[in-house]
């Protein structure tokens, strides 16, 4: 079993999606195996990795959000203590109590305290990084909530080498510990959770380039261009509208020219980082043919949320931040070693087309991801359109290795059957699946999508669309379906408090949050230093002062 979990990416970032990045591993997968249209997952990263872990909502979980984002008031709650909570299990649990040699590399960020990491959840060998995300190059954090990038081998703190690069040196912890297996009948189970594209996107410029003339008509074009490919492919119905792009997005002929070619760079780094990532899985794949093992082995790659629209240079002190870093943002070295990068909520808005909105929103651009699954009991070339959540994988690797436990034991349900091409849908017309992460939520039931997201990108209203008319969720329906709509906010209801949801506290705002939670590690983990750096100023402010008042008495009394 390998399941290979991609950050940030698109709906239609692989290339078997309609995506302009080159990604010929994934897309031979793809052909062999099974495609997903409908499959979502939660909005943020720690959410959506707890219930495909778990096969449990992230409430039930213990990972509601993250860090970087949760209020005081829900700091330690039930379902918010941010770590896998007493009793959860994980599939590599689960797996190694059958005999499974249970590996992982990657991002973690599923607790930090003792007992927390990969090497306490069922993982006999693991490299992991305890943190939302860091740099790909170097042994350093991308962002002032985190000091450093923390990395650990099987629960302990280690150092990477020199020649790191992320997707190539996770893939490499994979073989190296798939190499250890003290039988070969043994089976396994390995979790490959990539840092791309999450930011920063960085990559060798080889792969930027091939992609720079790809974007140079900018966002705007891409978004229709993808919205036309997801018509062609199936993906959506020939007519469904776009949504209409907000007015706090920028318009690709405002920018100047310079501009231009800083964003142009930016995706194609994004496109190249994406690039690079799959060949690298390709090699992962060559090593399990290479092996014989590759006919044996189930593969699962999907993405844990949507496309990620943060502009980090342009928050308050980010800057400063940078220069005491030594980290820099230009053109002429975007994705190198050294700097950093991302795509910014426009070209987030444009990948994440023709869907609304991006990651961290529950509109279906930050739900909506890709699912592909190849191996043995997957039928050959077949589309799934039947809505999928991300909390069915857990289930659904347990019933391919044979070693399911009972129904009740995951929320989420198994695709086996319809993988097999046995069951045309996973889930009935009546039944619900709900997401929500800090006050964004939603509930799908059939073809009826119940939507609320908060500001900045939302206002908080609840809203109905019929997603299989209207995908982009461009009109509101509450108003003309008021029994559906009714009926769906008392569906949600009853599943937040079923999953353990806690409401927002007044007032909640996510960019305000991040500030003073980035604030408070910053004085924890720079306090003392601070302390000193001010007892020094106020000192010399002191001595300043009484070096002053002395040359003023004498000028007064020569």
């Amino acid at each position: 079993m390998l399941v290979v979990l991609v950050d940030d990416a698109a709906f239609m970032d692989f290339g078997a999606y309609g995506g302009e990045a080159r990604t010929p591993v994934i897309d031979a997968l793809a052909a062999r195996g099974a495609l997903f249209v409908q499959h979502r997952t939660t909005p943020l990263c720690a959410p959506s990795r707890a219930m495909l872990l778990t096969g449990l909502d992230a409430h039930e979980a213990g990972v509601a959000t993250i860090p970087e984002v949760i209020p005081p008031e829900h700091v330690g709650q039930p379902g918010y203590t941010l770590a896998l909570e007493p009793g959860v299990t994980t599939m590599a649990s689960r797996l190694q109590a059958v005999g499974y040699q249970t590996v992982m590399a990657g991002k973690w960020h599923l607790g930090s305290g003792p007992g927390d990491l990969p090497d306490a959840h069922g993982f006999e060998r693991s490299f992991a990084l305890d943190a939302s995300g860091a740099d790909n190059w170097e042994q350093k954090t991308y962002m002032p909530f985190y000091a450093t990038a923390p990395w650990f081998e099987d629960g302990e703190p280690v150092s990477l080498p020199d020649d790191f690069y992320s997707s190539e040196f996770l893939v490499d912890q994979v073989m190296d510990y798939l190499g250890e297996t003290p039988g070969a009948d043994r089976p396994f189970f390995a979790y490959l959770a990539f840092q791309a594209i999450h930011i920063p996107i960085q990559v060798d410029p080889a792969y930027t380039d091939r992609y720079v003339e790809t974007y140079s008509e900018g966002w705007d074009v891409l978004r229709g261009q993808r919205r036309d490919r997801a018509a062609a492919l199936g993906f959506i119905p020939e007519a469904a509208p776009l949504a209409p792009t907000p007015d706090r997005l920028r318009p690709w002929t405002s920018l100047t020219a310079d501009q231009r070619e800083l964003y142009t760079r930016s995706m194609a780094v994004n496109a190249g980082m994406l690039e690079a990532m799959d060949h690298h899985l390709g090699r992962l794949v060559d090593y399990l043919e290479a092996a014989g093992a590759l006919e044996n082995t189930v593969i699962l790659v999907t993405s844990d949320n949507g496309p990620e629209p943060s502009h980090p240079v342009g928050e308050p002190g980010f800057r400063l931040w940078m220069a005491l870093h030594d980290i820099e943002w230009r053109t002429e070295t975007l994705g190198e070693r050294g700097t950093t990068a991302f795509i910014g909520p426009e070209w987030a808005f444009a990948a994440a087309s023709p869907f609304d909105l991006f990651k961290f929103y529950t509109s279906d651009g930050g739900l909506r991801v890709p699912l592909i699954a190849a191996g043995p009991g997957i039928a050959s070339g077949i589309r799934i359109d039947s809505p999928t959540s991300v909390a069915d994988i857990a289930p659904t690797v347990m019933r391919l290795a044979g070693a399911e436990g009972a129904a009740a034991d995951f929320t989420g349900r198994s695709l086996a059957e319809a993988l097999s091409g046995g069951a045309p849908a996973v889930y009935g017309p009546d039944d619900v699946i709900g997401f929500e992460v800090s006050g964004n939520a939603a509930l799908i039931r059939g073809e009826w999508k119940l939507v609320r997201n908060l500001d900045p990108w939302g206002d908080g209203r609840w809203r109905l669309f019929n997603i299989a008319l209207d995908p982009g969720e461009t009109t509101d329906r509450s108003q003309s379906d008021p029994e559906m709509f009714a009926q769906m906010r008392a569906a949600y209801e009853l599943w937040a408090a079923d999953v353990g949801v806690l409401e927002m506290p007044d007032g909640y705002s996510v960019h305000r949050q991040i500030s003073i939670n980035a604030l408070k590690r910053q004085l924890a983990q720079y306090g003392l230093l601070l302390s000193v750096f001010a007892l020094v100023l106020l000192g010399g402010l002191g001595l300043g002062g009484y070096w002053l008042v002395r040359r003023l008495r004498r000028r007064r009394h020569p």
